[in-house]
């Protein structure tokens, strides 16, 4: 796994693999918010979340993980690090999964850092459909290759400059700094390395389905042994519910989503409503483990972690559990942390499914 040491090489960011990582705020620009959490060492293994803010996107602003509205994302950016009311300036990003191309190869083992880079260079030429002129590329070595002890076993990945730089672009106009660029996959990984003491045995030799159902897209991500072995995209997320109560009860997006959040919506709501919502939530993560047991030789799961912001709905865990007939828990990478005197602990544990990414970001500070 690449357990979030993976980064984008950027001509405009300065050492990103530097000895002493550079105090960091992990930021998440989702297609409805921008997140922002700020972790520090609490002591030897320990960390403590000093602050986080969670500041509403204009809608259409971020579509499908593309930046449309530069101006509206700088500007909640800003307004997002303003109620962070932190002084650190330098930010760990993420791209969309679907902006990145990856892909493991084996190469041969020994070889010097030079020699890596240039094979890593001529093998993704062979998957990347752009020229490299194009794209910024970085590799990660996995280790050892399981089936053939000469070789090492390497991930690349490559995204269209335009994707990186974008979001570079957006952190300077709000006055901030890009210092990390991950990918959102990765982050959340990183993130579920703080649950994962949570299972038996630290889920060892166990599946773990990490779904995230975020506003328009459910990403799904089976791990073993910390090692992706599946990923899926599917249409489904929290703009479903949202639309329902929009046309139920004759509101506007901006209404329908504050009702969502806030309750006060008429009786019938949970049950006409939100009721068949998580239904379907269960439906949909169903068939995307079908998907994983007829395309993989595995036919079990033995764990889910829901995350997004549909997974703080009260009961998402039961619904979903009762339709796949799995354990499944929500999601909470600050379960062992300690918390400043900022942080309400009640609000924290509301918002932690929605926070995985940045949380995932935030951890960059620690990296050797």
């Amino acid at each position: 796994m690449l357990k979030g040491k993976f980064s984008f090489s950027l001509d405009v960011l300065e050492a990103l693999f530097k000895a002493n990582m550079p105090p960091l705020i992990g930021t998440d620009i989702s297609s409805s918010a921008i997140k922002m959490v700020e972790i520090a060492e609490a002591g030897k293994g320990l960390y403590r979340v000093e602050r986080y803010a969670i500041e509403p996107l204009p809608k259409d602003s971020v579509v499908e993980g593309n930046i449309n509205n530069l101006d509206a994302v700088s500007d909640a950016l800003k307004r997002c690090h303003k109620r962070l009311g932190s002084n650190i300036k330098n930010l760990a990003l993420a791209l969309p999964n679907a902006a990145v191309i990856s892909k493991k190869i084996l190469v041969p083992a020994g070889q010097s850092e030079e020699d890596l880079e240039l094979q890593v260079e001529t093998e993704a030429n062979q998957y990347i459909p752009f020229s490299l002129d194009e794209v910024n590329l970085d590799f990660q070595v996995l280790g050892p290759a399981p089936n053939s002890p000469e070789d090492i076993e390497v991930l690349i990945a490559a995204s269209r400059k335009e994707k990186i730089i974008d979001r570079v672009a957006v952190a300077e106009a709000a006055g901030l700094k890009a210092a990390v660029m991950d990918v959102d996959l990765f982050a959340s990984q990183t993130a579920f390395e703080l649950i994962e003491s949570q299972f038996p045995e630290k889920g060892k030799d166990q599946n773990i389905a990490i779904v995230d159902v975020g506003a328009s897209i459910m990403a799904v991500n089976v791990l073993r042994n910390d090692q992706s072995i599946y990923i899926r995209e599917q249409p489904f997320g929290g703009n479903h519910l949202t639309q329902e109560i929009q046309n139920r009860f004759g509101l506007s997006s901006e209404e329908a989503e504050a009702a969502k959040r806030a309750g006060g919506l008429p009786e019938n709501y949970e049950s006409e409503v939100l009721q068949p919502f998580m239904d379907m939530m269960g439906l949909e993560v169903a068939r995307a483990l079908q998907f994983f047991f007829t395309s993989t030789q595995h036919n079990q799961v033995n764990h889910i972690v829901l995350s997004g912001g549909s997974a703080a709905i009260t009961g998402a865990d039961e619904a979903v559990a009762k339709r796949v007939q799995v354990n499944t828990i929500i999601a909470n990478p600050f379960a062992n942390m300690a918390l400043s005197s900022k942080i309400r602990p009640r609000n924290l544990t509301q918002d932690a499914p929605s926070l995985m990414v940045a949380c995932g970001l935030a951890m960059r500070r620690f990296d050797p």
